[in-house]
């Protein structure tokens, strides 16, 4: 069985390359430059319609959307998805939080607040304000508890290569503890390390300039040049 994995370093990509080096499985990586719009391709389009990265084709099956490729590949090697009903369920409910919010309230935050070539101070707001009320969720969530659904599983991926940019987004994660130690806790997996690197080209300097980055990235969404 061979798995290709089509992706580019963006959060959504990094869930399904970490969840493939926890499972152990062997993958081929094709990165796909954003920027040439090589995830419009007539090619890659065959495998996701919706033209967006991660994708895998598992042994000729094509498998789109972050979420559901977790799910398939939990499923296939048995592991990151408890067995039993309810803590199945429980997972899967934290991984439909991530999918439907924590990464599309993030996604607006980062649109607007780096991207957009107007200011819309209101709409910044809107968006980071839904940010932090879901990381304080998860903060609230993970009090009693070691992971989002006791043991560890791909909710926690899916979560983690959001909430670990948290600081890009314009969102301080310091005042949540129980998020805090989390983070830490699975950045510190030698599986997640790897997975990080894959594809190895990092699109953000913490700290640092990233104008050049910036500017590359509103021209793919065909946005014009920000205003001072």
């Amino acid at each position: 069985m061979t798995i290709t994995l089509f992706t580019a370093p963006t959060p959504d990509g990094y869930k399904i390359s970490i969840a493939l080096e926890e499972l152990g499985l062997a993958y081929q990586v094709r990165t796909l430059d954003l920027g040439k719009g090589e995830q419009k391709s007539s090619a890659f389009l065959k495998l996701n319609p919706n033209g967006k990265v991660p994708a895998i084709d598992d042994d000729g099956f094509a498998v789109m959307e972050s979420g559901a490729i977790l799910i398939w590949l939990a499923e296939r090697s048995g592991q990151l998805l408890p067995a039993e009903t309810r803590a199945r369920s429980e997972a899967l409910q934290w991984l439909m939080l991530q999918v439907g919010g924590l990464g599309p309230m993030m996604g607006q935050a980062n649109l607007f607040g780096h991207y957009w070539p107007e200011k819309l101070p209101a709409v910044q707001a809107r968006y980071l304000g839904e940010v932090r009320r879901l990381l304080g969720l998860l903060d609230a969530r993970l009090a009693d508890r070691p992971f989002l659904a006791g043991e560890y599983s791909i909710a926690d991926i899916a979560h983690f290569c959001w909430a670990r940019t948290a600081g890009w987004t314009g969102v301080d994660t310091s005042p949540l503890p129980h998020v805090s130690r989390w983070l830490a806790t699975i950045a510190a997996r030698p599986a997640v390390q790897r997975g990080l690197k894959v594809p190895d080209v990092s699109p953000i300097r913490e700290g640092g300039d990233n104008s050049e980055f910036i500017a590359r990235t509103r021209k793919l969404l065909g946005l014009g040049p920000r205003e001072a």
